[in-house]
């Protein structure tokens, strides 16, 4: 089972979820952006204090094990994301509940948080299957997870009820054979010298999986 560890790369580190340690950051970092809740169960929240519960609930919650993220850039959570539906006799486990403020989308350290749960899911852990689930109207999730390498596996129609609304939910999966190529991208991607001076990357993650 996933453990409260620390996952420390270049541009991100990831550490347990703390109501106390990380409610403050992550309501400024969403503060006037209610559209990052709109795929999620949960949220929006009215006050910071609604989130702090909320946080607490995650943090001490057995179903997932949360993780805050802090880009090295500003040392503060910008978001959190978790590991879930955890099944280790079966080798089965899936990321969600994936929060990431506008400061944190599209960025170095957004990438590198989803290759430290990989890494930590596939080479610590030892799960054979890693999954990606969201609703099949969400197109920027579902564009994300074939950018990082997760396999397209079909659609669950009225999967569940998320907010009074049907879901269909899009799977994805990636698999522990699948694995070494897509580590060997993440690692070529995440290097420095992929990025200009403006931060823009010079090669995308997508060519690179290309070449593995």
């Amino acid at each position: 089972m996933p453990a409260a560890v620390t996952l420390a790369g270049r541009w991100v580190t990831l550490e347990p979820l703390s109501s106390e340690r990380h409610s403050q950051a992550l309501w400024q970092a969403v503060l006037g952006h209610e559209g990052v809740w709109r795929w999620l169960g949960d949220g929006p929240y009215l006050s910071e204090e609604d989130l702090a519960v909320a946080l607490a609930a995650k943090e001490t919650g057995s179903a997932a094990r949360f993780f805050a993220i802090l880009p090295e850039s500003d040392s503060v959570a910008t978001g959190y994301a978790s590991l879930m539906r955890m099944d280790p006799a079966n080798g089965v486990i899936e990321v969600g509940n994936v929060l990431f403020s506008p400061s944190l989308q599209r960025t170095p350290a957004a990438t590198e948080t989803m290759y430290l749960m990989a890494r930590y899911v596939f080479d610590e852990l030892g799960y054979r299957r890693y999954e990606w689930k969201c609703n099949a109207l969400n197109l920027p999730s579902r564009r994300a997870a074939e950018r990082l390498g997760f396999t397209f596996e079909g659609i669950f129609r009225q999967h569940m009820v998320i907010k009074g609304q049907n879901r269909d939910t899009a799977w994805y999966a990636m698999l522990d054979s699948e694995w070494s190529a897509r580590k060997r991208a993440f690692e070529t991607w995440l290097m420095p010298e992929n990025f200009d001076a403006e931060g823009r990357q010079r090669r995308t993650l997508s060519s690179l999986a290309g070449n593995f």
